[in-house]
């Protein structure tokens, strides 16, 4: 009992720290969705100029620079002293944040930035939480709280990174199958490689804004004067799938044998319409026993109490009374 009574004020302080992190987390989401609508509405209508719209794509990604605000200047010079050693032209970190959409000159310095300033701010709120709500705590369990939001702080930036990663692939794979049809139907409508990606890029830009801004990038490349091949292969590691792979590595063996390109999207669109079609059938197998978790220590007790808890409750109240 001595020993709980000792844990109590550590509980407490983490609890506040958890409802702050809530709160905050809760404008940053609203934030989010009102940013999102206005988005859609500048979707709805969209720039003259085609140069303009990617214009406006690639400064949105900027994350510092000249029209930054302070903050993020803060965060990129922090980020700048604290990792002097990186290099933010190192391929591997380039690569690493244009998997996440992030593609400003200054990202990685934010993204280190980021990293200090909550190993640094996450602790001192502890640490202000702990004198505000609770008067003494032991020492040890104050440096265990220290070091442990210290470590959360240094955590949570790749967390965020790999999740948005995550969810952005997601999203690209919701989009690849409609592209690729829209490419097949192009191609095979008469139009050339680069025309028909320009197009699908074109016609994706409110369904799945993603993908669309991909293609796009991919047709700059081809107009800056980059090979086909390097730019496909820019294309595939940017994005890191494995349908994107097997899709570019068609399209160069098409360009370098000199087969026909819509006869190849065509055969790749039937055996990738099969694939998709089989991974769906595999999800839904295991759906059974995914089931069987939740139905045993949810609804089953549940159903239990329902269907038994009066039956109980009357033969108890008819022994009390016999």
């Amino acid at each position: 009992m001595i020993l709980i009574d000792e844990y109590i004020p550590l509980l407490i302080s983490c609890l506040a720290f958890v409802v702050i992190c809530l709160l905050s987390m809760g404008i940053i989401i609203h934030v989010r969705g009102v940013r999102y609508k206005r988005q859609m509405m500048g979707k709805i209508r969209p720039p003259d100029n085609e140069w303009s719209s990617m214009e406006k794509d690639t400064a949105s990604l900027e994350l510092s620079g000249g029209s930054g605000n302070a903050f993020v200047k803060f965060l990129s010079a922090v980020g700048v002293k604290t990792n002097a050693g990186k290099s933010i032209d190192n391929a591997d970190i380039k690569i690493k944040f244009l998997r996440a959409g992030l593609r400003g000159g200054h990202v990685p310095t934010v993204f280190w930035g980021t990293k200090f300033f909550l190993a640094v701010v996450l602790p001192m709120a502890f640490l202000v939480a702990t004198l505000v709500f609770l008067k003494v705590m032991p020492f040890s369990h104050m440096l265990l709280g220290v070091m442990f939001f210290v470590t959360l702080g240094l955590f949570l930036p790749d967390v965020w990174l790999r999740l948005r990663t995550s969810r952005r692939k997601q999203r690209i794979a919701k989009g690849f199958p409609d592209a690729l049809d829209l490419m097949v139907v192009c191609v095979e409508a008469g139009m050339g490689l680069d025309a028909a990606i320009n197009r699908v890029g074109e016609e994706l830009v409110l369904s799945h804004p993603e993908l669309s801004r991909e293609l796009n990038f991919l047709n700059l490349e081809l107009r800056a004067g980059k090979s086909r091949l390097t730019a496909l292969r820019n294309l595939a590691n940017r994005l890191d799938m494995e349908d994107v792979n097997n899709l570019v590595t068609l399209l160069i063996q098409t360009d370098r044998f000199g087969t026909s390109v819509a006869q190849a999207l065509r055969v790749f669109s039937e055996s990738f319409r099969t694939a998709r079609y089989q991974r769906a059938e595999e999800i839904a197998a295991k759906m059974g026993t995914k089931l069987i978790f939740p139905l045993v220590l949810f609804i089953f007790p549940s159903l239990f109490v329902v269907t038994l808890g009066p039956a109980l409750i009357t033969a108890y109240r008819m022994l009390l009374k016999g």
